[in-house]
């Protein structure tokens, strides 16, 4: 660990399993103030009471939100800041976006937005938006998204951006991770870097998770299932999202794409300055916001 976490704050959504988990264990043995984020009570209190068996001094706090609702994301970011006032801090130095999730069949969500989509692109985006002031006011504030090299070779439909025409599993989860990246790079261009905040997207390589497995059937759950197996543990997956939380601001390249804790060249396409502001403007329409 190259840096003091003590008296940092980070949220790390998607922190009751798998890289997330991860992530908040070892951000917690250092000293940082863990808010993670999970979809159930039980799997909240499980995931705390495994980081206090590997660090029983660990500050450490759990909030319950579904992310694929928006009027969730924003009560989750209430709670946020409600959390971290009441650790007497007035600010938030890392974000981490870690929540994902898959889906076999094209599933609308209650505002109206497919699945994946709500999930892995949109509740980033607003939570984001929501926890800005706070991320702003940190010395050197950071939003971390888990991207994934799927976005490589990968294109957005503009006229059917949810594939709501002609649905499939991995290319809908491919595109959302390719809006990943691409918020990311908006973001960066939008902020700039007189504002000491920057967004990186994290590529963990293939893990060893069942992020596959939950909302799949089939083909497309066989498929992940006989892949995850190849992977690596969660643990060194999580490394590249430790790195870039722990790191200091001066020894940080400013590429937005990492892998194994080193800058890496994403797609051209996702460093489209045409395609990454459309999303972005599309993104504040369904979200309902300005954000920068």
């Amino acid at each position: 660990m190259k840096a003091n976490l003590f008296g940092k704050n980070i949220v790390i959504t998607g922190a009751t399993s798998g890289i997330g988990l991860a992530a908040a264990i070892e951000l917690a043995r250092h000293g940082a103030f863990v808010i993670g984020v999970g979809r159930s009570q039980s799997r909240c209190l499980e995931a705390e009471n495994e980081i206090r068996k590997v660090c029983p001094q660990a500050k450490v706090s759990f909030l319950i939100a579904d992310l694929s609702s928006l009027s969730q994301v924003r009560e989750l970011a209430g709670n946020i800041r409600q959390c971290i006032g009441e650790s007497g801090k007035k600010y938030l130095d890392v974000l981490v976006n870690n929540a994902g999730t898959v889906s076999s069949w094209y599933v609308t969500t209650g505002d109206g937005f497919e699945l994946q989509f709500a999930v892995n692109h949109l509740a980033p985006f607003l939570l984001t938006h929501e926890l800005l002031p706070l991320l702003k006011a940190a010395p050197a504030g950071r939003v971390i998204t888990v991207s994934s090299g799927s976005h490589y070779r990968t294109k957005i439909n503009w006229n059917d951006i949810m594939m709501r025409k002609r649905y499939n599993c991995l290319m809908a989860y491919k595109r959302t991770k390719l809006c990943n990246v691409l918020f990311c790079t908006e973001f960066n261009r939008k902020t700039g870097t007189g504002q000491g905040i920057r967004a990186y997207a994290v590529d963990p390589g293939l893990v060893n998770t069942d992020i596959g497995l939950k909302g799949t059937t089939g083909i497309v759950r066989w498929f992940w299932k006989k892949r995850s197996r190849g992977g690596v543990e969660p643990a060194k997956a999580a490394a590249s999202i430790i790195h870039l939380a722990c790191e200091s601001p001066e020894r940080l390249p400013a590429d937005v794409y990492w892998k194994d804790c080193k800058p890496q060249k994403p797609s051209q396409y996702s460093q489209s300055e045409e395609y990454a502001q459309k999303l972005w403007e599309i993104s504040e329409k369904m979200c309902g916001i300005q954000i920068v």
